[in-house]
């Protein structure tokens, strides 16, 4: 019983370098926990990986740096899906803060594979007015976005002298940190019967499986979970698998110091 009492009295500051210890080890010596796809990031996988190429791809940067940690591994993920099976990228976003996000992972992964701007990817940007954006995309592309995000009339780019409408996307995939994604169901698919893929943070994930139910999106990436599956499914193990085994070590050992407490507590008071 002595032992649990001064385990209650522990200084915090061997407790947070147990935790910093917990999740940085498992990160040096690239320790993975055994994962087996969940089947709303398997499907969503599919319906990418059965794309002819040349498709084209329309992604939604709609988070910001808050959210990069969990969304982030999902969108280089998908980056890498793509340009491996080479199908056309066509880039916007809703989250001001999110762009440079978008822009840094676009570049990256178009450098890894030669993909050249213009023909193989275009970044278009923002615009204010999430829904307005939405709707007039259905209609004509270039009368929200005339321009890239640089300034280069969409004409002058060769990717986009057939890109017009939804009709021309051949899926929509958004990565949200918050309700944009229920936006881009009522809107691109509800009014032009968009195919869409959400993935998101797994605060707002559990919220769009009424429509993976109803089939208004056709896969869910949630998560860090999420997007470690997707990783292991594009055979490009990075952040997010290797982040598994440290967030799990971690939840294990916050249940463990709760329990911990909590007796040291119950000793401390029968004592008294």
């Amino acid at each position: 019983m002595k032992y649990i009492e001064k385990l209650a009295k522990i200084d915090r500051r061997i407790i947070y370098l147990i935790l910093f210890l917990t999740v940085l080890l498992p990160y040096l010596f690239k320790i993975s926990l055994p994962m087996k796809p969940l089947p709303e990031v398997v499907q969503a996988y599919r319906e990418i990986d059965r794309l002819p190429a040349g498709s084209v791809v329309m992604i939604s940067i709609d988070y910001d740096a808050a959210s990069m940690p969990e969304v982030q591994p999902m969108l280089y993920a998908i980056l890498r899906h793509c340009f491996s099976k080479d199908l056309k990228i066509i880039m916007l976003g809703h989250w001001p803060l999110g762009i440079p996000l978008g822009i840094a992972a676009l570049e990256d992964v178009a450098k890894e594979y030669g993909k050249k701007y213009g023909e193989d990817y275009v970044f278009l940007g923002y615009r204010p007015g999430v829904a307005a954006v939405m709707i007039n995309m259905g209609k004509e592309i270039r009368s929200v976005f005339r321009e890239d995000y640089w300034g280069t009339p969409l004409d002058s780019l060769p990717m986009m002298r057939n890109v017009h409408t939804y009709d021309d996307i051949a899926i929509l995939v958004g990565f949200e940190a918050g309700s944009t994604g229920d936006y881009w169901v009522q809107y691109a698919q509800a009014r032009y019967n968009q195919k869409i893929i959400l993935g998101g943070t797994a605060v707002v994930a559990p919220d769009w499986y009424p429509y993976l139910q109803s089939r208004q999106i056709v896969g869910l990436i949630g998560g860090l979970r999420g997007a470690a599956d997707y990783e292991n499914l594009v055979h490009h193990k990075a952040l997010a698998y290797y982040g598994m085994t440290p967030q799990a070590a971690v939840h294990i050992l916050i249940v463990i110091f709760i329990i911990l407490g909590n007796i040291g507590y119950l000793a401390l008071r029968r004592r008294k």
